[in-house]
Formats: structure tokens, C-alpha cells, sequence
């Protein structure tokens, strides 16, 4: 590869892809695998979510199509990069943020509940804290 090759940017691998990949074993035969990379939080290998932090995502994260990286697990020895589509399972890449959103959005929800349970006590349990006519 020369300084002047362009590459297609649809072609790179980031979170958020759909990439198929050969892993390579020592005697040189290959095997397919399918894959989507997410964030870590989002990272599923019964659903083929590959985390970013893993070796494999760490391995292959902003190489291009066609490209022969080196990784070596058991007995293989590298990896092709096949195909990548972007935007394949943006969705999936987001899912720890929703999972975020939706924690904060019941956190917020349950201090406001024992909020309005303290504040409905208040007068019961303690007494009324009105001040007379005549302080105000």
C-alpha cells in the first residue's frame, strides 16, 4: 500500500459494524466469523456483540477491508478482515447509553417518590411547621 491509496471510509471497522472476518489457523485454512462491535458495556458473544475492549475488537478496530492483521488465540495466527457495514446495529453500539438513560430516568423517579413520601410525613409525623399569624 502506497501513501497516495485511498481507502473508502464504509470499508474501516468502528463501533457500531457489522464485520465479517477469516480468522486463519497455523496451517492457513480459514473460518468464518460474524460480528458486531459495541461498546464494552454492550458486549454480548451469544449475540455476536463484540466489546471494544476485547483483544479481537482491539486487533481489527480502524483497519479496512482486506486487511491481514495479526492476532494469536489458540491456534490462530491472524485475521482478514472480510466485509464491514457500517451502521449495521448503531442501535446495538448505543445500547449501554439507553441502559444509562433508562437507570437515571428511574433513579430520578424514585428520589422524587421518597421526596413526596417525606414531604406527606412531614406535617403528620412531626407537627405542622406553619408560623403563626403573627410572625409572619
Amino acid at each position: 500500500m502506497t501513501a497516495e491509496t485511498k481507502h473508502n471510509p464504509a470499508e474501516q471497522v468502528g463501533i457500531g459494524c457489522l464485520v465479517e472476518l477469516e480468522l486463519i489457523n497455523r496451517e492457513g485454512d480459514g473460518e468464518r466469523m460474524t460480528v458486531t462491535l459495541v461498546r464494552e458495556q454492550a458486549a454480548n458473544m451469544e449475540q455476536n456483540l463484540l466489546g471494544a475492549n476485547t483483544p479481537l475488537a482491539k486487533a481489527i478496530l480502524g483497519k479496512y477491508v482486506g486487511r491481514v492483521v495479526s492476532y494469536q488465540m489458540g491456534d490462530v495466527q491472524s485475521v482478514r478482515i472480510v466485509s464491514v457495514q457500517r451502521d449495521h446495529l448503531t442501535a446495538a453500539a448505543d445500547t449501554a447509553e439507553r441502559r444509562a438513560d433508562i437507570l437515571e430516568k428511574a433513579r430520578s423517579a424514585a428520589e422524587r417518590t421518597n421526596a413526596e413520601m417525606f414531604a406527606a410525613s412531614f406535617n403528620g409525623k412531626w407537627g405542622d411547621y406553619n408560623l403563626p399569624e403573627n410572625e409572619v
